[in-house]
């Protein structure tokens, strides 16, 4: 995967905060298709801070492998902040990460309603013990609301690691 340099940046002031902690990510997508993985794994270096990740587009696959409840889901709906919080939680125990990012969404160019439109995508980033969720709207056609998904998720983890310095 090609990325370009505003990515590679964003990737590299990612590792570098990663590296200075001795830490691990790893990434928990839905909507983005492993896009978020694909963008770290494309810089030199990421197998220092990087294992893997879990492409869970399915609800069965975010209950199996990561642990979401489906009451959860039945509850706040798959595309919500208390879902994505529950697949970081259960991508870090997974792989035994200290941080992780996570991403639902609806991409379009169907999927949406009128309280969630297209566009609408909820990330969560963090560590086992604080994760932040954000609801985001973006415009676009598909390709270009996947591509602003992955920019807030790299750049949400950046801004945290950087507030718990």
């Amino acid at each position: 995967m090609l990325i370009n340099n505003d990515l590679q940046q964003r990737v590299h002031t990612l590792s570098r905060a990663l590296l200075r902690r001795q830490a691990t990510v790893t990434t928990a997508e839905s909507c983005t298709g492993g896009a978020v993985a694909a963008t770290l794994t494309a810089v030199a270096g990421s197998s220092a801070w990087f294992d893997g990740g879990f492409i869970t587009y399915s609800n069965r696959l975010k209950t199996q492998l990561l642990g979401v409840s489906t009451e959860l889901i039945a509850q706040h709906g798959v595309v919500s902040e208390p879902v994505v919080k529950a697949m970081v939680l259960g991508a870090c125990q997974q792989a035994q990460a200290s941080y992780g990012i996570s991403l639902s969404g609806i991409a379009g160019p169907d999927g949406g309603s009128a309280l969630k439109p297209v566009g609408t995508i909820c990330i969560a980033w963090g560590a086992p013990q604080q994760v932040i969720a954000h609801s985001f709207h973006f415009d676009g056609d598909r390709d270009n609301i996947r591509e602003q998904a992955v920019i807030a998720a790299l750049s949400g983890l950046t801004q945290y690691l950087h507030n718990t310095d």
